[in-house]
């Protein structure tokens, strides 16, 4: 156990770890340092897309290592312009920022917003409207933009500029709107650290009217529900309208750090030389990670996260200890009699990573796990529930 010991000594005791060592994986599958298997249905919080060691991912990210690593943003990069076409063609965007992780990837999407009422509103201090329960990332501004207050409580003061109104009210939304003025309005489609929670598609509907009439930026936080994990490429897809700015981050480069923010329509020239930049963003690595994931993100695929959502939905949803199943995709959050941390740990003893969010226990899958280990890993489910 020296590895927790030196663990504990040496890092800095931000994550309350679980006392599993992972030294080895292959698509839904990892072991411990005892050679024990463990079917993994968290990866890495919704990172690795396709699970651990893909082949054809493996393939990409080598091949590209072989060439170069890394070069400044000063010179051009082939895995950059690909990804940046690919997300445009496939999401009507404009323009596409690479940066290094979700949170940064909403810090550009706030400067966007804010740099855009500076330039074309005459705006000076801008408001940036959120929803309570929301989650945006762990920097200053990001923690700002994220509306739960426990996570504001050691890190006062935050970044000014934001104002939260709950999901799901209408009437509570026109009334912030009247209120704060804001110039853009900043959400999840489904909050996922806030406990897998889908928006209603008529608060969206009347989201999205609003945001018309008042010209109100729409800044889609898809760090989570981005790049399939919803059934659709992005989650705003499953609600049927044109967001202004859209992040995402995690499960893009299939384990590998990126993040990005993809502008569009008007949008598109906000930034010019020298108004944002990343050292790392747009890595040529992670970049070639994230072509060869997004390039496999077809309707076969979505089909076949829909599929497999359909069988954890129905499987569970009736199943002794369960309250209830939310979410979208393969992001689901399932309400259980026993606390969710000892069901986290019954299935972990039993052979099964899962995660919580709230109360819930979270499931986020790869997007291509075998529907057999699925099966497997949803009968101990069912067994640590009881």
């Amino acid at each position: 156990m020296s590895y927790i010991e030196d663990d504990k000594k040496y890092i800095a005791g931000t994550y309350n770890r679980f006392p599993l060592h992972i030294v080895e994986g292959m698509g839904s599958v990892c072991y411990d340092e005892k050679g024990k298997e463990y079917i993994d249905l968290g990866t890495g919080i919704a990172v690795n897309t396709f699970g651990y060691s893909d082949e054809s991912w493996v393939s990409a990210v080598t091949e590209q290592l072989c060439r170069f690593q890394h070069t400044s943003n000063l010179y051009y990069s082939s895995p950059c312009i690909t990804l940046a076409k690919m997300l445009c063609e496939r999401t009507g965007c404009s323009k596409v920022f690479f940066s290094n992780s979700g949170a940064e990837a909403n810090e550009c999407a706030i400067k966007a917003a804010r740099k855009y009422a500076a330039d074309v509103k005459g705006i000076k201090n801008p408001i940036i409207l959120t929803l309570v329960n929301s989650f945006h990332g762990r920097t200053i501004t990001t923690l700002a933009a994220t509306g739960q207050d426990v996570f504001h409580n050691d890190f006062l003061p935050l970044t000014d500029g934001f104002a939260y109104t709950p999901a799901n009210d209408i009437e509570a939304l026109r009334e912030s709107v009247d209120k704060y003025n804001p110039v853009a309005v900043m959400f999840e489609t489904v909050q996922g650290e806030g406990g897998v929670n889908p928006l209603n598609k008529d608060f969206v509907d009347a989201l999205v009217k609003i945001a018309e009439e008042k010209d109100i930026l729409l800044i889609v936080d898809e760090v989570q529900t981005g790049n399939g994990r919803t059934g659709q490429l992005y989650g705003y897809m499953n609600y049927g309208f044109t967001p202004d700015i859209v992040s995402t981050a995690k499960g893009l480069a299939g384990g590998l750090p990126i993040g990005a923010t993809m502008l569009f329509g008007k949008l598109g020239e906000v930034f010019t030389p020298s108004s944002h930049g990343s050292t790392f963003g747009g890595n040529p690595i992670s970049c070639a990670g994230a072509v060869n994931v997004i390039s496999r993100i077809d309707d076969e695929l979505l089909k076949g996260v829909r599929e497999r959502s359909e069988l954890i939905v129905n499987t569970l949803s009736n199943a002794k200890g369960v309250k209830g199943v939310t979410g979208m995709g393969l992001m689901l959050g399932i309400e259980t009699d026993r606390p969710a941390a000892e069901v986290v740990k019954r299935c972990m003893e039993a052979g099964v990573l899962v995660l919580t969010a709230k109360n819930k226990v979270r499931l986020l899958p790869a997007l291509n796990i075998p529907m057999d280990t699925l099966e497997k890993a949803l009968e101990i489910i069912k067994g640590a529930l009881e």
